[in-house]
């Protein structure tokens, strides 16, 4: 029997800093699996990468691909994580701060209703939005709670804290 080589994901978890405080930026899944949930429905802007890519380069351009907007800066690596679906998830953290009503994304096809035969487009995300960390651990996926987690002591561990906002990327 073959054992299964787990799919894996790239993301960028953008933060800024509103009033000295910490934010980050979750998009909120497209399609109809997801159209009424929101908390624990939140994610990363991510996507899945092949063997032989540069999984910083596969979460930039995820992250452009989920929310239209490229995105530039310092990229500090975050632990990987295993999710309950056994895919692992690598992803970085980057000072920035887009427009979360401009989000753009790609989008998808399903046969939608099942067995329909109908195929209908979603967007892979239908919105983004910038949450505090105390709501953002509310909204964003169990199996990347740790990736707040993981944000937050880096941060805590600066020296110095910027005290305006963050600049937008271009």
């Amino acid at each position: 029997m073959k054992s299964k080589v787990p799919k894996k994901s790239a993301g960028v978890l953008l933060y800024r800093f509103v009033q000295g405080a910490p934010e980050v930026f979750l998009v909120h899944p497209g399609g109809p699996f997801w159209a009424k949930k929101d908390d624990g429905a939140w994610s990363i802007p991510k996507g899945e990468f092949v063997d032989g890519e540069d999984p910083l380069e596969a979460a930039k351009r995820e992250f452009k691909e989920e929310t239209g907007f490229g995105v530039e800066g310092d990229f500090q690596p975050l632990e990987a994580l295993k999710q309950p679906s056994g895919k692992i998830v690598f992803a970085w953290m980057a000072e920035g701060n887009v427009d979360a009503a401009a989000v753009r994304s790609n989008t998808f096809s399903m046969e939608w209703p099942r067995g329909s035969g109908k195929t209908q487009s979603f967007p892979e995300v239908d919105r983004g939005d910038w949450f505090d960390l105390p709501t953002a651990r509310t909204r964003i996926l169990k199996g990347q709670l740790d990736l707040l987690e993981q944000l937050e002591k880096k941060l805590s561990n600066r020296k110095v804290k910027p005290a305006g906002a963050s600049k937008p990327l271009a």
